[in-house]
């Protein structure tokens, strides 16, 4: 008997541990993760940033003196050859002569430094055009990484959103497990009907199928997460199921701030303002090219057929030159024709950017402002809802109440439930929506 005890206990002990184990691997495998974490690690390993960053690295490098065209050129040649011939010649006086492997070698080496030193100031406006598209990629840089950040935020917040009706649907599906008792007990005990059993069957099975389509959609909000962090797909994790609104969003500030930092604005005037260095650019062509040019030259050559069977020189060389072009087929009035059309374009898209920002700006805040008042009204209703339903399920277990008047209680409870939680995530969506389109999206 002692020894029974014994066994039982170590059993017990055993399933303990595995208990514990198991409930240290789970813990584990869920990993709490954090908005700012989440945003973080986004910045990090996106790759849409990754490649925006080397273009706008690329840009960066391109900005100096040299590739604008500003800086001499330095050139080095060297050149060794030779030759081995036989040669038969006639000379003056009738007689043939055979030369045979007669040899020739030269061999010349240099330096040559030219320097453009006036191109009608095309040097100084490619510089300035290079600076502008160094800063057109950092703009594209920020508008692709509040677009990164604002996809973080929104599918966080859609996994905020999917835990919080995952565990609605599984209190929902607690309550039906608990009709579908109470209506077996009393069709065991003689007080039920076979009809109450199957109809809190149907409504326990509808309740499983809705939990297991919104756990399917969970575990989609993830993958999505995980996919724009750019990190392993599978990685399960919970995240921090408050959702904090920002309610006190002004139109006017938005609208100012809109102006100055949104990103797409921001590349529109620097647009503008290359189409206009564009023109300053072919404007400079019509006048005249002066460059320096000067180097040193060292040859020397054998030949021993020649006149001079041996040759040797070496010195500088310098000069100037100038060139102006003086017609090219009215080339230059077309390309100049055609850069103030593209500039007219550049301030074309600048207004119409303008209007359409504006327009998604005054949709946007009146979405927020609608979301923000549904989201009162729904706070409200789902209180009301639950209130109400933990009162027909107090009567339900004192059987006071049909089964259909539970039913509808805890379908109003479930919905209200999903109204609000909608409500508060399309809140967060449009507070989303307006700081990215003003600029203002905390990126940290």
């Amino acid at each position: 008997m002692k020894g029974f005890n014994y066994l039982s206990a170590v059993k017990r002990m055993i399933c303990i541990l595995t208990l514990l184990v198991l409930s240290v691997h789970f813990s584990l495998a869920q990993e709490k993760l954090g908005l700012e974490e989440a945003i973080s690690a986004a910045l990090q390993n996106n790759y849409d940033i990754k490649l925006v960053n080397n273009d706008t690295q690329i840009a960066a490098n391109n900005v100096n003196p040299g590739n604008a065209g500003m800086l001499p050129r330095l050139e080095g040649t060297f050149s060794d050859g030779g030759s081995r011939q036989n040669i038969t010649r006639t000379q003056s006086n009738g007689n043939d002569q055979t030369l045979e492997g007669v040899r020739n070698t030269s061999r010349s080496y240099g330096a040559s430094l030219g320097w453009t030193i006036f191109d009608g100031l095309q040097m100084f406006t490619n510089y300035e055009r290079l600076k502008a598209l160094q800063k057109l990629g950092e703009v594209t840089a920020k508008a692709t990484i509040l677009t990164t950040v604002s996809s973080v935020i929104n599918a966080y917040y859609t996994v905020a959103k999917e835990q919080q009706l995952v565990a609605a649907r599984d209190s929902a599906l607690d309550i039906s497990k608990l009709r579908l008792t109470i209506a077996n007990n009393k069709l065991t005990i003689g007080r039920g009907s076979k009809l109450d059993v199957l109809s809190a069957r149907v409504d326990y099975n509808t309740d499983t199928s809705a939990y297991l389509q919104e756990l399917n959609l969970l575990k989609t909000a993830k993958t999505a997460l995980n996919q724009v962090m750019a990190r392993a797909l599978d990685i399960d994790f919970e995240v921090d199921e408050r959702i904090a609104i920002d309610a006190a969003l002004n139109y006017t500030t938005l609208a100012g701030k809109t102006a100055q930092l949104n990103p797409d604005l921001q590349s529109a005037f620097i647009n503008k303002k290359i189409a206009e260095l564009n023109l300053k650019q072919i404007k400079g062509q019509r006048y005249p090219v002066v460059a320096l040019n000067s180097g040193y030259e060292f040859q020397k050559s054998t030949n021993p057929t020649g006149f001079n069977t041996q040759q040797r020189a070496n010195g500088l060389t310098y000069g100037l030159s100038a060139s102006l072009n003086l017609f090219n087929g009215f080339l230059q009035r077309q390309n100049e024709r055609n850069a103030k059309i593209s500039i007219n374009s550049s301030e074309l898209a600048v207004e119409k950017l303008t209007q359409d920002i504006d327009a998604q700006l005054r949709t946007t805040y009146q979405d927020y402002q609608t979301s923000l008042d549904l989201l009162q009204v729904e706070k409200s209703n789902v209180n009301i809802a639950k209130e109400n339903l933990d009162i027909t399920l107090e009567k339900y277990r004192l059987g006071s109440i049909a089964p259909l008047e539970l039913r509808e209680a805890q379908r109003n409870s479930i919905e209200s439930i999903t109204r609000y939680l909608e409500a508060q995530y399309q809140a967060k969506l449009t507070e989303i929506s307006l700081k990215e389109l003003s600029g203002t999206l905390n990126i940290q």
